[in-house]
């Protein structure tokens, strides 16, 4: 059956899928409550995708070309899962080296618990801006800062939030980010001019989320006391050897992604970097670790700086907190979020394959009338994207391609298109538990994605900043007739 032959969906049709998604996900939430993306989200995931594929199949799909969407849509997700697993493999390799141990020991001297969140904004921020990818920074310096939340006895809902806060200020502000340029491109603008232009969203909205974390510092309490922490560093100190030397492998990964090198080569190197170092420092360690002294010494230290590669790292001290915190990572440790990714995936490429995002994006951009209205359908739609697609790319580049042109037709610069593409597509993505970067964060930072959204106060801001400036016109950049392609009336 050729294309000419397939139906196009009505909007009730197209509604159908999402509606069944949301109930399934609500129902999910209700009988399972936080092991509700240990499973029963993928099944809901899956009913919704063969609900979408019985209604494309009735308008004419055949089940290869649905099979085919799949597919593709699966594949565009392969670079995270491997990033992912490769997370998974470095987490238990500085675990196991010494490395995330030493951060959370020095941590625990230098970041007082009154201004930790704000630090911690800033220090992921950093990070982030110099690296390019807010991942990186979750999964080296975010994890560190997770465990120095723990023992401080901080709420672990809001660490995650200020480490996502600064993780994706940085992420969205730097030149080495692929979202920062991939939302230029697809908007027809340049890195640069995109960049200065965020700047008059990302500014008010990070300077907003770090008064609000100072506030929840300064007004909170915690658990742990001075003696607490000393007795924390102590038993650390007993488990590894303390050493700022073990910090090479995070400067390793920095500098390699600073000289861009891909994300997975150098979470691969520095994950067998992790591993050279627990042979080198922890030798007694991952002894105990492997806990087999009939291999022989040199055996143990191969087998378990292999185990930790793909099993993660095992903590018995007998401190149930210590080895809670201690005990994790491993490419194991991330299959449930592979899982939810693929299943999130194959939601995705059935709606797009079927035409039926198309049909929800083109009804959206019926309702546009002036540029408020258009910054905020851009918005929603990016947002939407990201719920229903649960990929922070399709979520850049379906509303980049379906938008351009009427930002164009109303004289509006393509930066305005670019900015509103970041300030929901990239910022929002982290916000959904099913979506590649939710999945990804809950995995890597081991806080659930419900429990640290409502702190992620960068990412839920910068899209509310967007809207006032398309209804009130501030920094909204208009261009000449005559400068824009296909250009014509405006509001």
């Amino acid at each position: 059956m050729t294309s000419t032959q397939h139906r196009e969906p009505s909007r009730l049709e197209s509604l159908v899928p999402i509606v069944a998604l949301v109930a399934l996900l609500g129902i999910s939430v209700f009988l399972y409550g936080g092991d509700s993306s240990y499973g029963p989200n993928q099944i809901a995931l899956m009913v919704a995708a063969m609900v979408a594929a019985a209604l494309g199949i009735r308008n004419g799909y055949k089940w290869k070309e649905l099979e085919a969407g799949i597919v593709h849509g699966i594949s565009l997700s392969t670079s995270a899962v491997l990033i992912l697993l490769m997370v998974g493999a470095l987490i238990g390799t500085w675990i196991l080296s010494g490395t995330v141990p030493t951060m959370i020991y020095y941590g625990l001297g230098i970041l007082s618990p009154d201004w930790f969140y704000p630090a911690a904004v800033i220090i992921c921020a950093v990070v982030a801006l110099a690296t390019g990818s807010s991942w990186t920074t979750a999964g080296t310096i975010g994890v560190a800062l997770v465990g120095v939340a723990a023992v401080q006895g901080l709420d672990l809902g809001i660490a995650a939030g200020a480490i996502i806060s600064g993780a994706y200020f940085g992420d969205k502000m730097s030149p080495l980010s692929d979202t920062t340029n991939l939302a230029p491109a697809m908007a027809g603008t340049d890195l640069f001019t995109h960049i200065r232009h965020m700047l008059w969203t990302t500014i008010p909205s990070v300077l907003i989320a770090l008064v609000i974390f100072s506030f929840l510092g300064l007004s909170g309490s915690s658990a742990a006391d001075a003696t607490e922490i000393a007795t924390m560093q102590q038993q650390i100190a007993e488990q590894f050897v303390v050493n700022p030397l073990v910090l090479l492998p995070v400067v390793l990964v920095i500098a390699l992604v600073l000289f861009k090198m891909p994300a997975f080569p150098a979470l691969f190197i520095g994950s067998l970097a992790g591993a050279v170092f627990a042979v080198l420092f922890q030798q007694e360690a991952v002894i105990g670790f492997v806990g087999e002294p009939e291999l022989g010494r040199g055996v143990a230290l191969l087998k378990g700086a292999w185990t930790a590669l793909h099993a993660g790292f095992v903590l018995e001290s007998g401190n149930a907190g210590l080895d809670d915190l201690l005990s994790r990572g491993g490419m194991v440790s991330m299959l449930n979020t592979v899982w939810l990714i693929l299943s999130a995936m194959t939601f995705g490429a059935v709606m797009e394959t079927t035409g039926m995002l198309q049909c929800i994006a083109n009804w959206i951009l019926g309702a546009v009338r002036g540029t408020g209205s258009l910054i905020a359908a851009t918005l929603g739609t990016a947002i939407g994207m990201n719920v229903i697609a649960s990929d922070q790319y399709m979520a850049i580049v379906l509303p980049g391609r379906m938008f351009r042109a009427e930002f164009e037709r109303r004289n509006l610069a393509p930066e305005n298109l670019s900015r509103t593409l970041e300030d929901s597509g990239t910022l929002t993505s982290v916000l959904v538990p099913w979506n590649t970067c939710g999945a990804f964060m809950a995995g890597t930072l081991g806080v659930a994605t419900l429990t640290y959204a409502p702190f992620a106060f960068f990412n839920m801001l910068s899209p509310l900043v967007a809207v006032v400036y398309g209804i009130t016109g501030i920094s909204i950049k208009r261009i000449q007739p005559s400068e824009a392609t296909g250009a014509g009336a405006g509001d």
